[in-house]
């Protein structure tokens, strides 16, 4: 599979050698191997997942699945990452998609359904996500590798959606 999508991605990306299922689901189904901007391909990948779980199971079960993706991606990533020197892959984005289904599901608590807060979430997950602000980089900087890489942005999450909600109450759309 790695000479299929290696001509797409020359000099953009070094894919892991044995590709596992683990690999697959770390990298969003694949959207962390696009390249250029993982962290945003995932995110943007995140978002028909979380409105199907939205649609299908209600707010508990996106933030059910928020949750249960928040603990196998600490596994998937202690697994991954035992033995390697990178220990942030810019290809995984597991924690990109547990990221913005809090984000989400905090301001669907908050504010309620709009077309517009799913691209504010968006936004401002990325934005934060990018951007790191003091709690955001704290959790990034303390721990280990496996859970550093999901805390960023379960914290980038959680401000994303407070800032989210905040512009939803103060503004309609």
């Amino acid at each position: 599979m790695g000479g299929l999508l290696n001509p797409l991605m020359r000099d953009t990306i070094i894919l892991p050698n044995n590709l596992t299922w683990k690999h697959w689901l770390c990298a969003g189904l694949g959207s962390g191997w696009l390249p250029a901007m993982p962290g945003t391909w995932g995110t943007l990948a995140a978002l028909l997942p979380a409105w199907l779980l939205l649609h299908w199971f209600g707010l508990a079960g996106l933030m059910l699945a928020s949750v249960v993706l928040l603990g196998a991606g600490c596994r998937l990533c202690a697994d991954i990452l035992a033995g390697q020197q990178d220990k942030d892959p810019g290809w995984i984005v597991i924690d990109e998609w547990v990221g913005l289904w809090l984000c989400l599901a905090l301001a669907l608590v908050i504010a309620g359904d709009s077309w517009c807060l799913w691209l504010l979430s968006f936004a401002a997950f990325r934005l934060f996500d990018i951007w790191k602000p003091g709690p955001v980089a704290w959790c990034e900087r303390n721990g280990p590798a496996w859970w550093t890489i999901m805390a960023d942005d379960v914290m980038a999450g959680l401000l994303g959606g407070l800032l989210v909600a905040l512009l939803l109450r103060l503004f309609t759309c």
